[in-house]
């Protein structure tokens, strides 16, 4: 079972929207290098509204995920196609139900 987790919402910067959308899709071919990462999810929410979801059976999946490659592209454009400051909550797994 998953255990740990990572959500970050992502405000696009004004006629940033579609880059950001592009950018998200890109980072899944990064997954391949982060055999720890049980479940991966980049959302949209509205125009420009987006988020990521990953999840972890431990704490050192989700490490290993926030000083991988897909974290150090996140803050590489981070200035560049999003408002606000960065966010990234920490949440524990309650439950979950994935296939296999």
């Amino acid at each position: 079972m998953t255990k740990v987790a990572l959500f970050v919402q992502l405000k696009a910067k004004h006629g940033k929207e579609e880059e950001v959308a592009d950018f998200l899709k890109s980072a899944q071919a990064l997954l391949a290098q982060e055999p720890l990462t049980v479940a991966w999810f980049a959302v949209r929410f509205d125009k420009s509204t987006f988020g990521i979801f990953d999840a972890f059976d431990g704490e050192e999946g989700r490490q290993a995920h926030l000083q991988g490659q897909i974290a150090a592209a996140l803050m590489a454009k981070y200035d560049e196609l999003f408002e606000g400051p960065l966010d990234i909550k920490q949440p524990e797994v309650l439950a979950d139900r994935l296939p296999g």
